[in-house]
This record gives structure tokens, sequence and C-alpha cells, in this order.
């Protein structure tokens, strides 16, 4: 990572498992940001190897689990939202 000036061990092919999958799964757009919230979610949690591939494997789960846009819709109308911390839908209530 010289071009950036960062030292960081990362196993590329993680990464780009979690993009292929958004991109896939979810929403070709999805890739990108997908890829850019692991980074960011990764450095906000130490920036380890272990957190790295914690974190992907959270991501992969919910792209995993993704049923489209029109269904999560129908899912926040029913009052329910996402928790965050374990990207699942949750009883608003």
């Amino acid at each position: 990572m010289d071009a950036l000036d960062i030292e960081a061990e990362i196993d590329e092919g993680l990464v780009l498992d979690v993009a292929r999958q958004a991109a896939h799964r979810v929403d070709r757009p999805a890739a990108p940001i997908s890829a850019y919230l692991l980074g960011y979610a990764a450095a906000l949690a130490g920036g380890g190897t272990e957190e790295v591939e914690d974190l992907a494997g959270r991501v992969l789960a919910l792209a995993d689990k993704w049923e489209g846009e029109e269904d999560l819709a129908a899912e926040l109308e029913q009052g329910l939202e996402i928790d965050d911390s374990e990207g699942t839908l949750v009883d608003a209530e």
C-alpha cells in the first residue's frame, strides 16, 4: 500500500469476495460501497486481520440474505428496523 502511505496486511481475496457478493447478490454499485465500508469499519475496529475477517463475514452473510429492496421496504413498513450491530431486522417497538 505504498501509494497510500499505509502499512497494512490485507487479504485481497476476501475484500474481492465482499465486492463480488455485493455486486451479484445486492446491486452492482454496492460492490465499491461495501468494500469501502468494510475498510472503514475495520479501521474503527482496530484494523487487525481478525477484525477484518469478522466484519467481512458479516457483510457476506448480509449479502447472502439479501432478497431485494422491495422486501426490505416491506419489512421496514411493518415496524421493523435494521440492527446495524448484527445486520438483522428487529422489531422497532
